[in-house]
């Protein structure tokens, strides 16, 4: 989901640091009104770090990654996960690619507004009392389906606003390299989910993550 270095003008790049900036503003106060989140968004930009580590390939006109997006947002809820995405791209940047620092806003709207919309139109299902819905492989790749043709919409938005016009193939190209992970990914969240729940007993792990509020099937 990365955009390379050049390709957005930099009037358009301070308009999407303006952005990404408002889109964490708005969600502060949810953010700060309970100490422990921060904990969960510290854990959360840790796992999605290493995800984005351990598997990062340039394909077509972006590169495709490993994002978990779907694990991390069961495992510790939609505002740690929205500021972990964050602060791990911010990690990312300070510590292997400094000239990532450039797109940080651009790479913050491109994780953030699909979380968004994944999280209200589907998502926050998984952590509702009533009408809940239970974690298993079918409604992880719902999830997922939702968020990552979100981050290959964002992506083909920044192309389209590029400097120079990006071949509609290209894109295309990276849009058919995520079906993969759409369906790999909900068997490793779903796995990762089970394992959680059930040592989520212990009142610490209890306390650093969202297991016990999931219906794991």
């Amino acid at each position: 989901m990365h955009i390379e270095l050049g390709l957005i003008a930099a009037t358009k790049l301070a308009f999407a640091n303006a952005g990404a900036i408002a889109t964490l503003v708005t969600n502060s106060k949810k953010l700060i009104a309970k100490p422990n989140l921060i904990i969960k968004t510290a854990l959360a930009a840790v796992f999605f770090s290493g995800f984005m580590q351990a598997f990062n390939m340039p394909i077509g006109a972006s590169e495709l990654h490993f994002i978990g997006a779907s694990a991390i947002f069961l495992l510790f809820g939609f505002i740690p996960t929205l500021f972990g995405f964050a602060l791990g791209l911010l990690l990312q940047a300070l510590i292997f690619e400094p000239a990532d620092m450039l797109h940080l806003g651009v790479n913050t709207l491109s994780l953030g507004i699909p979380l968004i919309a994944a999280h209200v139109l589907y998502g926050k299902r998984f952590f509702k009392k009533d009408n809940q819905v239970k974690v298993s492989w079918s409604s992880i790749v719902k999830f997922d389906a939702i968020y990552y043709s979100g981050v290959i919409a964002m992506v083909g938005f920044w192309l389209m606003l590029g400097s120079e016009p990006t071949p509609f193939a290209n894109w295309v190209i990276f849009a058919i390299a995520y079906l993969p992970i759409i369906f790999l990914e909900p068997i490793f969240s779903y796995f990762v989910l089970r394992f959680a729940h059930k040592i989520s007993k212990n009142n610490i792990l209890s306390s650093l993550t969202m297991a016990q509020a999931l219906r794991v099937k």
